[in-house]
C-alpha cells in the first residue's frame, strides 16, 4: 500500500469558502441597517407586504431616488443591500399576481440591483442565500429569532424562512466532518473517516427532524396561494415567458429562476462526498442552481468533487463499521429526500388539486387564499422545475450511491 501522502498537500480546510464553525453556510450576524444613504431601500423593503396589500409598491419604487452602491464596502453591507433589493424586486414585479405583470424593472432599481449583484457573485434575485442565510437576526438575549425582512403571508413566511435556516443550522456538525472525512481518505485512517460519517448521519437525520417543523408554521393554503408567487422567477414560468428587462444594464430582458432548496449548498455538498450521481435534466437543474450560490460555497462543492472517491475507499477498506457509516449517511440522505417529496406534496400537489377543483365549483370561502394562487405554476417549483418528476428522479438517483450487497437491507420505505 503506498504511503500517505499527508505531508505533500496542506490539509483540506473549510477556512477559505465563508463557512462558519458555528453556523455553516448561514451568514454570522446579518448587518440590519445600510448606512443613512441608502435609507430609501430600506424604508421601501421593510414595508413590502404592506404595500403590495394596497397595490402602492409599485408606486414607491417607481418615486425611489436612484442611488450608487459605491458606498457599500463591506461583505455583509452588500449582502443586505442584495437581500433588500432583492425583496423590493420580487414584491414590484408580482404585485398584481399573474395578470398584471411588469417587463421592465425601473432603473433606479434594476443598475444599483446589478451592480450589488456583480461584486458579490450573485445573481439579480431573490435567493435562498439572501431570504435565508442572510435575513434573520436575534429577536432577544436568549437567542430568539427573527426575519429581517418579509413578504406577503404574515407568520407563514417568518416559518417558512426560519424552519429553513432550522435545518441549515442542523446540517452544521455534518459539515465541520466533512474535511475530517476528506482527510482521512487521503491519509487512509479508516477510524477518523467513519467517526466523521457517524456524525454526518446524525446530522442529516436532525435536518429532517428539523423539516418536519414546516408542517406546525406553515399554512399550506397560504404558502400555496400567496407567498409562492414571491419566491418564483422569470425563467421558465409561463406568467412571464420572455424574462424581465432590467433598465439601464441590457436592453435585452434576462431569464433568472426563483427561490429553489436546490440553491441551498448543503445537498450538493454531500451528493457530491457520497457519490451520489444525478442524471442528465435534474443533474443540470442542479448544477445550474450553484449559479445562485455565494461563489464560496460553489467553490466549495466543486473542491469536494475533486477529492478522491470516498465510495471506492470504503470499499477497498475491511471495516465494518466504515462500511454501515457510509450506508447509514446514504440512507439518512435518501429519507430526507423522500420527506423533501411529502413537503412538496402538502404544500404544492394537493393545494394545486384543490385550487383546481374550486376555480371548477367557484366556491368562495377557501377560494379566497388558494384561487389566488398562479394557475401557470400548478406543476412547478418555484425555481421552474416540473417539481414531483424532479424530486422523485433526485432521490431515486440517491438510491444508486448505495453500496450494492447492502442496498436492499438498508433502503427506507418509500
Amino acid at each position: 500500500m503506498a504511503a500517505p501522502d499527508s505531508d505533500s498537500k496542506p490539509l483540506f480546510s473549510l477556512d477559505s469558502y465563508h463557512v462558519s464553525a458555528e453556523l455553516g453556510f448561514i451568514l454570522p450576524d446579518p448587518l440590519e441597517e445600510l448606512p443613512p444613504y441608502y435609507q430609501p431601500w430600506m424604508d421601501i423593503a421593510l414595508r413590502v407586504p404592506e404595500l403590495v396589500d394596497s397595490h402602492e409598491l409599485r408606486f414607491h419604487i417607481n418615486e425611489m431616488p436612484l442611488l450608487s452602491s459605491q458606498f457599500l464596502q463591506k461583505h455583509r453591507e452588500l449582502r443586505l443591500a442584495h437581500l433588500a433589493l432583492s425583496m423590493i424586486t420580487m414584491g414590484y414585479a408580482w404585485q398584481e399576481g399573474e395578470n398584471d405583470t411588469v417587463k421592465m424593472l425601473p432603473h433606479n432599481l434594476a443598475v444599483p440591483y446589478w451592480e450589488v449583484s456583480q461584486r458579490l457573485g450573485l445573481p439579480p434575485i431573490l435567493t435562498h442565500a439572501d431570504a435565508v442565510l442572510a435575513n434573520w437576526k436575534k429577536k432577544d438575549p436568549e437567542g430568539n429569532l427573527e426575519l429581517l425582512f418579509s413578504l406577503p403571508g404574515g407568520d407563514s413566511v417568518r416559518g417558512f424562512f426560519m424552519v429553513t435556516l432550522l435545518v441549515e443550522l442542523a446540517a452544521v456538525p455534518a459539515l465541520r466532518n466533512i474535511p475530517v472525512v476528506i482527510n482521512g481518505v487521503r491519509c487512509g485512517d479508516t477510524e477518523a473517516v467513519a467517526t466523521a460519517l457517524e456524525a454526518v448521519c446524525q446530522s442529516l437525520q436532525d435536518m429532517t427532524d428539523a423539516l418536519k417543523l414546516m408542517q406546525a408554521y406553515v399554512e399550506p393554503s397560504v404558502f400555496y396561494g400567496i407567498m409562492r408567487i414571491y419566491l418564483s422567477g422569470w425563467k421558465d414560468n409561463p406568467c412571464m415567458p420572455k424574462g424581465l428587462v432590467y433598465e439601464g444594464v441590457r436592453a435585452e430582458p434576462m431569464e433568472f429562476s426563483g427561490g429553489s432548496a436546490a440553491q441551498s449548498s448543503l445537498l450538493h455538498c454531500f451528493d457530491e462526498l457520497l457519490g451520489v450521481k444525478h442524471e442528465a435534466k435534474s443533474g443540470a437543474f442542479l448544477t445550474r442552481m450553484r449559479n445562485y450560490m455565494p461563489p464560496a460555497h460553489r467553490q466549495l462543492i466543486q473542491d469536494i468533487s475533486s477529492r478522491p472517491s470516498l465510495k471506492s475507499f470504503v470499499q477497498q477498506q475491511a471495516s465494518e463499521r466504515l462500511r454501515q457509516a457510509f450506508q447509514h449517511c446514504v440512507t439518512k440522505l435518501l429519507a430526507l429526500r423522500s420527506y423533501h417529496i411529502n413537503v412538496v406534496s402538502r404544500f404544492i400537489t394537493v393545494p394545486a388539486a384543490r385550487a383546481r377543483q374550486l376555480r371548477h365549483q367557484r366556491q368562495e370561502l377557501e377560494a379566497e387564499v388558494i384561487s389566488r394562487a398562479p394557475a401557470a405554476l400548478e406543476e412547478r417549483g418555484t425555481g421552474g422545475s416540473g417539481i414531483m418528476t424532479f424530486l422523485k428522479t433526485v432521490r431515486d438517483q440517491t438510491k444508486v450511491a448505495l453500496l450494492p450487497e447492502m442496498s436492499k437491507e438498508t433502503m427506507p420505505h418509500s
